[in-house]
């Protein structure tokens, strides 16, 4: 039985589920034109269904079948569509902007004029033959994201190995644990930016700005360093694979920026390094 539950948004929203929990089916049903923000749908059957210009941000739709769906501009920013079977569906024109499309399925779906800002995909991601997933805006493996928006993105754990970051803004954002190997990042804004875990082997930070950002445990093996532009704040505690040329570069920065601390640690650059006077 899918995992349902009623939302305080939407009267409807409680008879959808109720109707789920008790087996019905609601394939091909009209919910179109619908207030059903937030709403959780897990795992149900809703092949054929019409959500077109309905409200679905921050609904929960893992491992959803909306084989068929019509999604004609319908609102999902923020769902979790972690494993939806969406083949087929029209999404044509649909907002969906910081959704999570990891492991999804969209064989065959009419992507036209839909948004995907800042939209998680995987490469188990499945889009449709031609489709430019890594040029629509969408975060993930390859991403065409240079001088993108991503300020305060929650990129926890997203895969963006490769991806084209050139220039990016990456103030704020949240990487913790997010693999940014291969990641093209030179003259990026990373100020306050939490890195916290995060793989950045062979990452290219030429001319970045690191103030304040939070790299504790971070793996920068091979990581290209040059010209970083301020590293006041930042905090390197227990950070794997910095080169000395790397550190080198850190360390040359004057005595205010390595003595700043980092409001969220309560650390300054310098003691994280573990260099003593």
């Amino acid at each position: 039985m899918p995992t349902t539950a009623s939302s305080s948004k939407s009267p409807l929203a409680a008879t959808i589920t109720e109707k789920l929990n008790s087996g019905e089916s609601l394939a091909n049903a009209d919910y179109s034109n619908q207030d059903l923000y937030a709403i959780a749908l897990n795992e149900a059957n809703l092949a054929g269904v019409n959500f077109s210009h309905s409200v679905l941000t921050n609904a929960d739709l893992i491992g959803v079948n909306l084989t068929d769906a019509n999604l004609q501009g319908t609102d999902l920013r923020g769902a979790n569509l972690a494993g939806a079977n969406l083949a087929g569906a029209n999404l044509t024109g649909a907002y969906l902007s910081r959704a999570d499309l990891r492991q999804a399925d969209l064989t065959n779906a009419n992507l036209q004029d839909a948004k995907f800002q800042v939209t998680i995909y995987d490469n188990d991601t499945t889009f449709p033959e031609g489709f430019d997933y890594k040029g629509s805006g969408a975060v993930g493996p390859g991403a065409k994201l240079n001088g993108a928006f991503l300020n305060t993105a929650n990129l926890r754990g997203v895969d963006l190995t490769g991806a084209k970051m050139i220039g990016a803004y990456l103030s704020g954002a949240d990487c913790t644990g997010a693999i940014l190997d291969d990641v093209s990042l030179s003259g990026a804004n990373l100020q306050k930016a939490i890195m916290t875990g995060a793989s950045l082997r062979n990452a290219r930070l030429g001319n970045c700005e690191l103030k304040g950002v939070d790299f504790r445990a971070a793996d920068l093996t091979g990581a290209n360093l040059d010209n970083i532009q301020n590293v006041a704040g930042a905090d390197f505690s227990m950070v794997i694979g910095l080169s000395e040329q790397g550190r080198s570069a850190i360390l040359g920065f004057s005595a205010p920026d390595l003595t700043t601390w980092n409001a969220y640690t309560r650390c300054n650059t310098k003691d994280s390094l573990e260099i003593k006077p």
